[in-house]
């Protein structure tokens, strides 16, 4: 394997800690990780239908506990689960429950040493939380959602007066055809960035749009990794860049993950 490759069993395993990402490189079969994050997300304005951010009437406050696992069936298919535990409060509703509960397998269609393109298909179930964060908690009921993602990663790379051992960038397109809510299309990117044996940064973006010109959001989060062996950490924030009628939120993200 180049170095890149080298480095991309555990660059890999990154990107996929991300809310709705799911990675384009499958795990080899019988390995496996659990992800475990916790935001902390704040909002004093949001969007309205023109995209210009407005005070709110009270704070939005929003808690997440959420888990991310997944596990190689083959060298090619890896089945995957996410949940979350959710509260929260607003100037209209204070709520506590489980978020969508979602199962799904992904499938690595094509992969070299350097490069994957990966199919994935999955289905979750709405629960007491916010199903989407432009919807009242408890709205949505049964979503499908199909996936395309493709990753690369990198040897050396440089940058300004910075440079890193090792690096990866991956691009999903996904379709979320939901029960209860309108239907959504997402893009996410992920760039990351290898220093030694120890330390990794993430830059992720997050953007979709519901389906009859409905709610749009677009957010931006950037991590420090700490790895310690089959464990990792992650210190990260996360922020709104822009959207519509959508809450223009902010807060801490902190990750922790184990691969087994």
């Amino acid at each position: 394997m180049t170095r890149g490759g080298g480095a991309l069993l555990t660059l890999a395993a990154l990107a996929v800690a991300t809310p709705a990402v799911a990675g384009p490189w499958a795990l080899p079969k019988g390995d496996g990780q659990v992800i475990l994050k916790y935001e902390n997300m704040r909002a004093s304005e949001g969007f309205d239908p023109d995209g210009v951010s407005m005070p709110l009437p009270a704070e939005r406050r929003e808690t997440f506990v959420s888990v991310f696992a997944e596990y190689g069936l083959s060298p090619r298919w890896t089945l995957r689960f996410k949940g979350d535990w959710q509260s929260g409060q607003d100037a209209f509703v204070d709520y506590e429950g489980t978020g969508p509960l979602e199962i799904g397998v992904n499938w690595q269609a094509w992969r070299d040493p350097s490069t994957a393109l990966s199919l994935y298909a999955g289905v979750a179930h709405g629960g007491e939380g916010r199903n989407a964060g432009y919807a009242a908690p408890g709205a949505g009921g049964q979503d499908f959602e199909v996936r395309a993602a493709f990753g690369r990663s990198y040897g050396k790379l440089k940058w300004l007066n910075y440079s890193a051992d090792a690096g990866f960038v991956t691009l999903e397109v996904a379709r979320r055809m939901r029960s209860g809510l309108p239907d959504e299309t997402r893009v996410e990117a992920t760039l990351g960035a290898h220093f030694g044996s120890d330390w990794s940064t993430l830059t992720q973006m997050y953007g979709g749009q519901a389906d009859n010109n409905g709610a749009r959001w677009l957010l931006m989060e950037s991590s420090v990794v700490r790895h310690f062996g089959n464990w990792s950490a992650q210190l990260g924030w996360r922020t709104t860049l822009s959207g519509r009628e959508a809450p223009d939120s902010s807060g801490l993200v902190v990750g922790l993950w184990r691969r087994f």
